[in-house]
């Protein structure tokens, strides 16, 4: 290994801390501060019109940030009832910063195991103090409930398919919004407009927001015996191998009478049932007797999108591709980056009054959520291709994953999206562990090049 491969690596590990560097969130509600933007026309007689596409996390943060500050607001939803295949985690923070009511948790994880291809073990929960834990949740409830909110807060709650989005032909003109309900085909003209319908994003087409790389997630949803689900009470579990998945890991997540099962992969997705099965195979004696109740699948985008902002249209959540890799983290992401999306629009039209630009968009939201966020997507992004592109990577990952300093680390920056006070001296152990893990699976050269790229 070169000096130069070593100072790089060097380099990378130790601004861990600092690339997932987050604001601490507030448990308190605040005001938005609207400055004045006298260059946007005033909306005389009216309020500014939005419409929210798509009633997920992100969506539904969106259409409750714009309803509750006056803005008309229209939240569309296909199917209420259904559900996306999520692990449904969300990091203790959330539950503060959005108001989840602690009812809507199935399960407070406090231990979680991390499973090698030799089926080496490591418990990763050992550093959790004794108020933290991982909510688990399921999405058809936590979704409904965002819903709620929003159409609590002054939104318009619409069941109805959106077919496609006509663009304006001029600044001012609206876009409308065509969708169908009732077997009827239906229109609606409004000002702005949110695209949070997922990674398959309609709105996305219309505006030619570019394609983006999608995984395959595949859940079982197992019910058990009464003493198998004893066994994950308060117990998650991720396993990682190319048996479950070339790029990424295969889970066992606690609901509330029932485990979700399941894995993802974006380079194989045609073989997805094949690792299936090979997680079933890897859990069979924990879940032997259970009985599958529901099996999903849905894609999940694998970076942010070319475009993410054109004219008076915001993408946000899978639509935008917020979803960190190696975790494979959306939720949270969702809600706030539908939240920030909803600010910036109550900000740059003074609170409905106004008319806004794509120049309000790119500086109230886009830059904003950037400068937040991107550094952390775009280190998570290497680390999956360090750890997750072989059996003796994984291995390694798993290994570093007993060290209690970086499970430390982890949770602080996972569960509050904050950096974490850490110590000169476990840095410098910790980077000379992850050293020598990387040197033993060979791959230092090869992927430290990235970095010179």
């Amino acid at each position: 290994m070169t000096t130069q491969t070593q100072h790089h690596l060097h380099s990378l590990l130790s601004s861990l801390h600092t690339t997932l560097k987050t604001p601490k969130p507030s448990s308190k509600p605040h005001s938005l501060t609207i400055t004045s933007t006298s260059k946007n026309p005033s909306l005389s007689g009216r309020k500014l019109r939005a419409a929210v596409i798509g009633g997920g996390p992100a969506g539904s943060s969106a259409a409750e940030t714009l309803a509750a500050a006056g803005i008309e607001t229209f939240l569309f939803e296909r199917s209420p009832s259904s559900s996306k295949p999520c692990g449904g985690a969300i990091p203790l923070c959330m539950l503060h910063e959005f108001s989840i009511p602690l009812h809507l948790i199935d399960r407070r994880v406090t231990h979680m195991k991390i499973v090698s291809p030799s089926n080496l073990t490591v418990d990763f929960g050992k550093t959790l103090k004794p108020h933290e834990f991982i909510a688990m949740l399921r999405r058809e409830v936590l979704d409904s409930f965002l819903r709620s909110r929003a159409e609590a807060s002054g939104a318009s709650l619409i069941s109805a398919l959106v077919t496609h989005l006509e663009i304006p032909s001029s600044p001012t003109s609206p876009y409308v919004v065509h969708y169908t309900m009732n077997n009827s085909r239906r229109a609606l003209a409004v000002d702005v407009v949110i695209g949070a319908d997922g990674a398959n994003s309609r709105v996305a087409k219309s505006i030619n927001a570019g394609n983006y790389a999608c995984a395959i997630a595949f859940q079982e949803r197992i019910k058990l015996p009464d003493d198998k689900m004893a066994y994950y009470e308060n117990l998650a579990e991720m396993y990682v191998g190319n048996d479950v998945s070339p790029d990424f890991y295969a889970w066992v997540f606690p609901k509330c009478d029932h485990v979700a099962v399941g894995t993802g992969t974006v380079c194989s997705k045609h073989d997805i049932k094949l690792y299936q099965r090979a997680i079933r195979e890897r859990v069979s004696d924990k879940i032997k007797g259970g009985k599958v109740i529901k099996v999903e699948a849905h894609p999940i985008p694998e970076h942010p999108r070319p475009i993410r902002v054109r004219g008076r249209v915001a993408l946000v959540g899978d639509a935008a591709g917020y979803v960190t890799k190696c975790s494979g983290e959306g939720i949270y992401f969702a809600a706030k980056s539908g939240k920030m999306c909803g600010e910036a629009i109550v900000r740059a039209s003074e609170g409905g009054d106004r008319m806004i630009n794509e120049d309000d968009l790119r500086r109230e939201y886009l830059r904003e959520w950037d400068a937040k966020y991107i550094s952390t997507f775009r280190f998570l992004d290497l680390l999956q291709r360090v750890f997750y592109g072989n059996n003796a990577a994984r291995e390694a990952l798993v290994e570093l994953c007993g060290d209690e300093y970086v499970q430390r680390m982890t949770f602080e920056s996972y569960l509050y999206k904050r950096l974490a006070e850490g110590n000169r001296w476990e840095d410098a152990k910790m980077v000379l562990n992850t050293i020598g893990s990387l040197v033993r699976c060979q791959i230092v050269g090869r992927e430290m090049e990235v970095l010179t790229v």
